[in-house]
């Protein structure tokens, strides 16, 4: 047998192996994952060419395409918030080193791999006196394959205390201070560390 014949037999078995480790997912599922690989694509346009992007606004920054982890639909987990009965106003301290204050608001659940995980959600406001709601964390995977100091995650808060949030890790993403020194961002603390590899959502830039 030539070699040409071994190089195509080789492609092929790669191919083979590669085919039986599709996941199956539904066809919701596919539309669910192309939808959230549009919206990777969009943020990547935005960022190269937008003048308040943090790659064009303090300082211009060489762009390259954001990196993540493949879209997977277990990473996405329902919960309702749960209030904190006391709402203790906290030091967070930013990677510039400043102090900031935010209020440990609650905590929304998920369950992965069989176990139960909790994860924070904090209370701040802009200096014009705005209020907005956060998650922040670290897991096994950060300084490693994803930014050393945590990832983030929007929450929209919903006076309704029935209201069941929908919790999508595949949506936790870098703060602008993973691409440019000129910013900076809160550093997660340590209760805000989840024991678990959340290979979901973006990786580190650099």
């Amino acid at each position: 047998m030539n070699k040409k014949s071994l190089v195509g037999i080789f492609i092929m078995i790669i191919m083979m192996v590669a085919c039986s480790c599709t996941k199956n997912y539904t066809h919701k599922q596919k539309l669910y994952i192309a939808g959230i690989e549009k919206e990777r694509n969009a943020k990547d346009i935005s960022f190269k060419n937008d003048e308040d992007s943090p790659f064009n606004h303090k300082s211009k920054i060489h762009f390259e395409p954001l990196k993540y982890y493949d879209v997977d639909p277990s990473f996405v987990f329902q919960s309702k918030l749960y209030q904190y009965s006391v709402k203790d106003t906290i030091k967070v301290f930013g990677t510039k080193g400043e102090e900031r204050k935010a209020v440990r608001f609650g905590y929304i659940t998920f369950n992965y791999g069989k176990k139960d995980y909790r994860i924070n959600v904090y209370k701040g406001s802009t200096k014009t006196g705005q209020e907005y709601y956060s998650i922040w964390f670290t897991d096994k995977t950060t300084g490693d394959e994803t930014y050393g100091v945590g990832r983030y995650l929007d929450f929209e808060y919903n006076p309704n205390p029935d209201f069941i949030y929908t919790i999508d890790l595949n949506l936790a993403y870098n703060p602008y201070c993973s691409y440019s020194p000129e910013y900076s961002c809160a550093i997660p603390l340590k209760e805000d560390h989840i024991d678990l590899a959340i290979k979901a959502g973006e990786k580190r830039f650099h």
